[in-house]
């Protein structure tokens, strides 16, 4: 967007140039008149509109004139050239040929859009042999001024003066030095062209006026514009501006943005050259914008000033002369760093120039997620090793290791390494946590290994094709490339890419001005926002994000690593003796984690779930149980479907006091906490009900727990118990649960995974990636809440739980509480709040506010 498509504000004009002279000079339009006159981009062309709008905001501009499209051809015309010259001179306050305040002329086209393929610039009109020596003497740089008068004579001779263009291209080749050429070029239109080369301004401009029509009319102009769908008679404006020389110590030209691209902040950003005006400049002759003469301060005001014009980072082409900037061209800037949008958005709405909402609506949830995670630079030479599915995003490089152990021995040096592993369980965990990222052959993006790498804002990449890995060998083998432990690759947790070697990495690290958006979106948005959290560090790192609370403490996680042999020994335990030791170690390790949890939650609600894992990913593997007896024991738990087995609700009914021990864990935790003056908002979850009586027996559990507690301590533990919905049966019967349940939350991944009947570890890579192919499906339903299944059992269990218990709290604590879509879907259900991990809230705050916002739009609209 250019400064022609918005009405200037009033932010200051500059008094309107004199009126032109009579006819012929009628149709010359100084910059600052095209809107007095009434005209339009149709007829002054996409650059006059622009200078004319750069007035009209009282910016400083190169003065100059617009010949319009209807009358452009008139240009070629002595007594309209001269009137040009005239004008351009009055404009100016200077005269072609006047040694003490030198003055040339530039001329341009524009059509009425932005396209490709226009003419190019024309400059140095005015200078003669007689009086280019003083010009280069005032500029202190031959080179400058010969390379661009040579440019334009070139021009000239073939397209106004019939000089064939390869007798022309010949003496180039021929000529090297720009001085040199300028002779070179003369001569060959004394001897060849219709006419020598004329001393006279005003007869050299009306030459470039007929040889940039002549141009623009060529075949290569025509078949440039037949490539953009253009009429074949398209018109252009011309544009003759003056250039005014000056010494090359405090004069030149450049181009400048208006934000820093790391910051963000108003700070023009770009180079400028000395001398004359060239297309081509000479490599490595640039100089930063704090070496110009005249400081940069009028430069940031023209800038800021367009900011606030345009609403967008902005870009200009500047001239320097005797130290002052005029503008040639602004325009909003192109693909804009995101940093420096979101600043702009929080300075315009701080200045007044937008509301809040409107702020808050210019950064979308995708750029907030692109802010808080580190991107590799690419630079398209990257060798790409795989491609698999993007589980957690951010980037990272490391060396290559294929065992958990490995990742802590070499993590503990410093060394930044990358898991490569077939799958990962719970015994991997500590190993997840060391490394920089993971990369796993199977899985999807609600595996296991996607999971804990999102809740600990790590970069993973799930069901890489072809990846092989050979922990004896010490090779992880992708098609036909084989790595070993050791070799650097890159990984793009984003896209799911995956590449060779050591890559830049961009440092995550959002603006300031972020935190003000989302805080204003909090102020916006009607959905609460909870974090999927396990420990006390991660809760602290959501509540930093702005999470207000836990909607899901999934208890087996505090199990992984270290504490695995704890429910290990539950779950093998030879007899009912044992199983009662191993509970009482269960039941201190957790009063112990959820102290530290509770206090890191602070006076925010909690949901805290309890164990809900399949069986295998306790178990150890086989051949790997510390005794035959345990080996045996561990066989016979061993299940053909993990998933649909013994786990959540199941495994409490069948080992009666594991459920009670934790509730306990939970209520004298709760207890001690309390005791220094926080009182978490306690719930607790029932996991996998399918059945009512199944929900009624585990909350009877439950409620013996708290009152043992309270028995033991004296403190009665308030809280909600609540179940998961996660099987479509729960979701059929919510009206039978709801006698039942305070709350319901959700449970999306298995939600999904049931509904569909879809592996969400084995269907993603092979079958899912097919059907969106095929068009099937739009996204992964893993990812994407598919609102016509899943969402249709959500809705209905929604309605149903309502009837029977009005005031029933519901959230979503499946992966799709990050995905703005899902969000926008929970949100139009009316559902209380989403749950996602930790490094996903910003884009849940912000994806609940775009869904209020837009809500309230649409009622407007409708209301109208």
């Amino acid at each position: 967007m250019s400064v022609t498509d918005r009405e200037a504000g009033p932010l200051g004009r500059s008094e309107a140039p004199p009126a032109p002279p009579e006819a012929p000079g009628r149709v010359l339009v100084p910059y600052g008149q095209g809107r007095i006159r009434g005209l339009d981009a149709d007829e002054l062309g996409a650059h006059g509109t622009a200078m004319d709008r750069l007035v009209a905001l009282g910016l400083p501009v190169v003065p100059g004139l617009t010949v319009p499209v209807d009358a452009s051809a008139s240009l070629c015309e002595p007594g309209t050239a001269r009137a040009a010259v005239d004008l351009i001179e009055q404009l100016s306050g200077r005269r072609i040929g006047d040694a003490g305040r030198p003055l040339l002329l530039r001329l341009s086209a524009s059509a009425p859009s932005e396209i490709a393929g226009l003419p190019p610039d024309l400059a140095c009109l005015g200078v003669t042999p007689a009086t280019a020596d003083d010009l280069c003497a005032v500029i202190g740089r031959e080179e400058a001024l010969c390379e661009v008068w040579a440019a334009t004579v070139r021009m000239i001779a073939e397209y106004a003066l019939d000089v064939p263009g390869a007798v022309l291209d010949d003496a180039l080749l021929d000529t090297p030095e720009p001085r040199a050429r300028v002779d070179a070029l003369l001569s060959l239109v004394a001897r060849h062209g219709s006419q020598p080369f004329p001393g006279d301004p005003a007869q050299q401009l009306a030459l470039a006026a007929r040889a940039l029509l002549g141009r623009w009319d060529s075949p290569r102009a025509r078949r440039s514009r037949k490539a953009q769908r253009l009429p074949a008679d398209l018109g252009i404006a011309l544009h003759v501006q003056a250039l005014r020389i000056g010494p090359a110590d405090h004069s030149g030209y450049g181009t400048a943005v208006s934000r820093h691209p790391e910051t963000g902040r108003l700070s023009p950003q770009g180079s400028f050259f000395r001398g004359v005006r060239r297309s081509a400049p000479p490599p490595h002759t640039s100089e930063p914008l704090d070496r110009l003469a005249g400081g940069t301060a009028l430069l940031e005001h023209s800038l800021l000033t367009l900011e606030r014009h345009l609403h967008a980072p902005v870009s200009v082409d500047f001239e320097v002369r005797d130290d002052e900037i005029s503008l040639l061209a602004a325009s909003t800037q192109q693909r804009p760093p995101l940093r420096a949008s979101v600043c702009l958005a929080a300075d315009l709405a701080r200045d007044g120039a937008l509301g809040p909402e409107e702020a808050v609506l210019r950064i979308s949830p995708a750029q907030v997620q692109e802010l808080l995670h580190p991107q590799l630079r690419l630079t398209g030479g990257e060798e790409l090793l795989v491609k698999g599915l993007p589980a957690s995003p951010g980037a990272a490089t490391g060396v290559i290791v294929l065992s958990s152990e490995r990742a802590l021995e070499l993590s503990a040096d410093g060394t930044h390494v990358v898991l490569v592993s077939h799958e990962t369980t719970p015994a991997d965990v500590p190993g997840m946590l060391a490394s920089a990222a993971v990369l796993t052959g199977s899985g999807g993006i609600a595996s296991h290994a996607a999971v804990v790498a999102r809740g600990a804002g790590k970069p993973a990449v799930c069901g890489a094709e072809g990846l092989r890995v050979d922990r004896t060998a010490g090779t992880a083998r992708i098609g036909g490339r084989v790595l070993r432990e050791g070799d650097p690759v890159s990984l793009d947790g984003r896209t799911g890419a995956v590449y060779a070697g050591t890559l830049s990495v961009s440092v995550a690290g959002p603006p300031p001005e972020l935190s003000t958006l989302l805080a204003w979106a909090d102020g916006m948005r009607r959905l609460g926002v909870r974090v999927n959290a396990d420990t006390a560090t991660e809760v602290g790192t959501a509540v930093a994000l702005g999470a207000e609370g836990v909607g899901l403490c999934r208890t087996e996680h505090q199990f992984l690593g270290e504490r695995l042999p704890l429910i290990r020994r539950v779950i093998l335990a030879a007899d009912p003796a044992a199983r009662d030791e191993a509970l009482v170690a269960l039941e201190h390790a957790q009063h112990e984690d959820f102290k530290a949890l509770l206090a890191a939650v602070g006076n925010r609600p909690v949901t805290v779930r309890l164990l809900d894992a399949p069986l295998h990913e306790f178990l150890p593997a086989p051949g790997h149980a510390p005794d035959a007896a345990e080996e045996q024991r561990a066989a016979a738990l061993r299940e053909a479907n993990p998933m649909l087995g013994l786990r959540g609700v199941r495994l409490a009914l069948l080992h009666e006091r594991l459920y009670p021990a934790q509730a306990e864990a939970l209520f004298a935790a709760w207890a001690d906490v309390a005791a220094t003056g926080v009182r978490p908002e306690l719930e607790v979850m029932i996991p996998l009900v399918s059945l009512p009586e199944e929900l009624a027996a585990a909350a009877s559990y439950v409620r013996g727990a708290a009152e043992a507690v309270a028995a033991r301590t004296g403190v009665e533990v308030p809280y909600r118990l609540g179940t998961m919905i996660e099987t479509p049966r729960a979701a059929l019967l919510a009206g039978e649960l709801a006698e039942h349940a305070e709350f319901f939350s959700f449970g999306t991944n298995d939600l999904t995974q049931l509904t569909y009947g879809f592996s969400r570890d084995d269907v993603e890579r092979q079958v899912l990636a097919n059907y969106q192919e095929r068009g099937f499906l739009t996204a992964s339903p893993f990812a994407r809440l598919d609102p016509h299944g899943v969402g249709a059992l959500i809705a209905l269990a929604a309605e149903r739980a309502r009837k029977v218990r009005p005031g029933i709290k519901l959230g979503v604590c499946g992966e799709h509480g990050g995905d703005p879509e899902s969000i926008a879907f929970c949100d139009d259900l009316g559902l209380d709040y989403v749950s996602c991990s930790a490094h996903r809230v910003p884009v849940a705050r912000m994806a609940a506010a775009h869904s209020a916002l837009r809500e309230r739009r649409d009622e407007s609209g409708s209301a109208r």
